[in-house]
């Protein structure tokens, strides 16, 4: 296959960025996304061009370190799927593809297609944890919790954190990702002591780091690699307006 690409290049967070063109030539159906974009920097290094930065760990979907938009889609046209299990068979011969970063105020680009993501990490410092006793483990049935309960749960702890769907809403709203980490301990009984501060903390720290607000019309579901659904954003509303009033806010 021989494709023509379209990349965003921008050399540091201070730099203007711009759309470059390349040629993607000789590139198997069978290989990853990522796989492609390892070819085009081969070829750039062989000329003594700098290659073209972009995030990866596992590529096995696991890790949603992999943040690309994809002809205008965050991990491109499968649904389902992080953008290293986007293979290129997906597209045909002579295909023009546009390759850009996450776009949001609280992810800057720091090169090319990299962007700082550490605002979810601050988010999850502020409340994404539970407090425990020390001592010895205790029996994992000691705290009986129904199957229902605990499906919806794991379904949430599902989320990779990876930011599609911040990169997704016209807002650069993150309720998806914490109504995801919300959800997951508010849930679980182990999660129930800290569940009023923990959703103001986490939505306190969210506003501080410049993420919009929440219009419901479903562009993080829809791109969520997890297919984590938006009724864990609804969950979180009322969580957050029980804590107000106990609170007294």
């Amino acid at each position: 296959m021989r494709l023509h690409l379209k990349i965003w290049r921008q050399a540091g967070p201070d730099a203007a960025g711009r759309l470059v063109d390349y040629v993607a030539d000789r590139i198997s159906p069978d290989m990853s996304f990522l796989e492609m974009l390892d070819v085009v920097n081969e070829a750039l290094i062989r000329n003594g061009e700098d290659a073209i930065a972009f995030d990866s760990d596992c590529r096995e979907g696991i890790c949603g370190m992999c943040s690309l938009v994809v002809n205008g889609v965050p991990h491109g046209p499968d649904r389902g799927t992080t953008v290293c299990q986007l293979h290129m068979r997906r597209f045909k011969d002579g295909d023009t593809i546009t390759v850009e970063p996450w776009r949001a105020k609280a992810f800057p680009v720091m090169k090319d297609l990299v962007v700082d993501r550490s605002a979810f990490d601050r988010i999850i410092a502020a409340g994404g944890y539970i407090s425990v006793n020390v001592g010895g483990a205790p029996d994992g049935n000691a705290i009986p919790v129904p199957k229902e309960i605990a499906d919806v749960a794991m379904d949430s702890a599902a989320c990779i954190g990876c930011g599609a769907c911040v990169a997704a809403c016209k807002n650069a709203s993150a309720h998806l990702f914490m109504s995801a980490k919300i959800s997951q301990l508010a849930l679980l009984p182990q999660g129930r002591a800290e569940r009023y501060r923990r959703v103001l903390s986490m939505i306190d720290q969210a506003d501080a780091e410049g993420f919009g607000s929440c219009s419901n019309e479903g562009e993080c579901e829809a791109v969520c690699p997890k297919e984590i659904p938006i009724s864990n954003i609804a969950r979180m509303t009322r969580e957050y307006v029980k804590a107000l009033w106990a609170a007294g806010r």
